[in-house]
């Protein structure tokens, strides 16, 4: 798969990480990929053939052209269904919140509809977007709509943004109570800000870097030790790291490495 990585403009760069572009014929896409919970929520446009979603239970659901992915907090399993053409505009963890229309938290581990999110905005947008000729056309029509509905730009909880950048230069390996204490907050308005502002607890997202910061070690070295891996990302014991990778991909390391792992980090990659 090719896949691109866009900046976004300044005003919007305290809320999107960044935009991209993954696109690939057919006989060159893996049957399935599994989407790695990474923190971020994600607008997606398939301007390709559409993609399938295999949930956990029940049956494979059509995914929507352009709609918004929630935080997760499993794996998310999809399906190509013919070439995939994909724009994403990929949120900082807590860089939804001035544009959701309602909680974060009620869009976990779901594919939103930009109509249900912006009503008739959100469909014309979308429209717009896969009907763009170019990538810097879709981020220019992005950009334009984002920044009409960036109405409290101050409005950035400076304790969250502070954690989170914590958490993210420890990847992942500090308790709640280290943050609490590295931030200066009580641990329980820190749990009540992180639920309001990011979808996630401190603890899910810390889990959540700490496991990406150790897919991206399995696929950067040829050869590496389960044991050797659990400790440089200081999980307890090697059963503790083992649980907390079934439980974000819905496989054991060694099930999950190889091009199963490869896809997921570009589903995932940000940088």
């Amino acid at each position: 798969m090719d896949h691109q990585i866009f900046k976004p403009c300044p005003d919007l760069a305290p809320f999107v990480k960044c935009y991209w572009t993954l696109e690939s014929e057919q006989e060159n896409t893996p049957v399935r990929n599994t989407i790695v919970p990474d923190g971020c929520m994600k607008l997606i446009f398939h301007y390709g053939d559409p993609y399938k979603h295999h949930p956990k239970s029940g049956d494979a659901q059509i995914l929507p052209e352009f709609f918004l992915i929630g935080q997760l907090t499993q794996p998310y399993e999809v399906e190509p269904m013919g070439e995939t053409g994909t724009f994403f505009v990929c949120f900082h963890p807590n860089g939804f919140l001035p544009f959701a229309p309602y909680p974060i938290k009620d869009m976990e581990n779901t594919a939103v509809p930009l109509e249900k999110l912006f009503g008739g905005a959100g469909r014309e947008i979308g429209q717009q977007v896969l009907e763009a000729s170019t990538t810097s056309e879709r981020i220019s029509l992005m950009e334009r709509f984002l920044l009409e509905r960036l109405t409290d730009a101050q409005n950035v909880d400076l304790i969250v943004k502070s954690t989170i950048e914590t958490i993210l230069t420890a990847n992942g390996r500090l308790s709640v109570n280290d943050l609490s204490k590295q931030n200066n907050v009580n641990r329980r308005n820190l749990l009540r800000k992180f639920s309001s502002t990011i979808g996630l607890s401190p603890k899910q997202l810390s889990k959540t870097i700490r496991l990406q910061a150790t897919l991206k070690t399995l696929l950067n070295e040829e050869t590496v030790k389960l044991t050797d891996l659990a400790y440089e990302n200081e999980f307890y014991d090697q059963a503790h790291f083992i649980k907390d990778f079934k439980e974000f991909t819905g496989q054991t390391p060694k099930d999950f490495y190889g091009d199963h792992l490869k896809m997921s980090l570009i589903f995932d990659r940000k940088k």
